[in-house]
C-alpha cells in the first residue's frame, strides 16, 4: 500500500476559494460527479474498507486504511476497473455487498504539483482536501492559500461527518443529492 499525503479543511467558502486559486494560477484541471460504494471486510477489520467510485470516465477499486489521524496516516492500494457496475457484482458474487451507496461533487486544481480538491457533499458544508507529494508540501499549501487551520483535519469523510456534523453515513444506506437527511443517522440520536 501507498501513503497518501492529505489533509481537510472544513467549512470553506468555494467561490472566496477560487478566486484565491485562479490569482494564484491554478490549474482547474476537472469537474467530478462522484458515485461510490463502500464495503466492509469479511470479516470486517477496524478502519480498513473497500471502495469503488467513478466519476463516469474513471472507474476505480480502492483498499484503504486508516492507520491515524495525520497528514500521513492513510495508506490505500488502487486498481482502474473497466465498470462499476459489473464490478460490484463481481464483489457481490465474492460476498461483498455494500452497505452505502454515496455521491459527492468534486472541482480539481492543480497548483505547483499538489492536488486541491473542493468537495461538496449532501448535509454537510463544503470542504478543500489538500493532497501532496509529502507532509510539507500539503502544509505549505494550506499556508499558501491562507485556509482556517483551526478546521484542518485528516480524518476520513466518514469521521468527518460523524465528529464534526453528527451525522454517521456508516449506517446510511445511501448518500445522496436531493435527499433529505433522516434524523435516525444523527449520532445524538443513537
Amino acid at each position: 500500500m501507498h501513503t497518501e499525503y492529505e489533509a481537510r479543511v472544513l467549512e470553506v467558502n468555494k467561490e472566496e476559494l477560487v478566486k484565491k486559486l485562479t490569482e494564484l494560477g491554478a490549474e482547474k484541471t476537472a469537474d467530478f460527479d462522484y458515485r461510490r460504494r463502500v464495503y466492509n471486510f469479511n470479516p470486517a477489520t477496524d478502519h480498513k474498507w473497500i471502495r469503488l467510485r467513478t466519476n463516469g470516465t474513471k472507474t476505480t477499486l480502492t483498499i484503504k486504511q486508516i492507520l491515524d489521524a495525520t497528514i500521513d496516516g492513510t495508506k490505500e492500494m488502487e486498481i482502474e476497473v473497466s465498470n462499476f457496475e459489473e464490478t460490484d457484482k463481481i464483489l457481490n458474487e465474492l460476498g461483498y455487498v455494500s452497505h452505502t451507496y454515496q455521491e459527492s461533487k468534486r472541482t480539481r486544481y492543480v497548483l505547483d504539483g499538489v492536488e486541491i480538491d473542493i468537495d461538496t457533499w449532501p448535509y454537510i458544508p463544503t470542504y478543500v482536501e489538500i493532497e501532496g507529494k509529502n507532509v510539507e508540501e500539503v502544509e505549505s499549501m494550506i499556508d499558501k492559500l491562507n485556509l482556517d487551520k483551526t478546521k484542518q483535519t485528516s480524518i476520513d469523510v466518514q469521521g468527518v461527518f460523524r465528529e464534526f456534523y453528527n451525522i454517521d453515513i456508516a449506517k446510511m444506506p445511501v448518500v445522496k443529492f436531493g435527499e433529505e437527511l433522516d434524523k435516525k443517522y444523527l449520532v445524538n440520536n443513537e
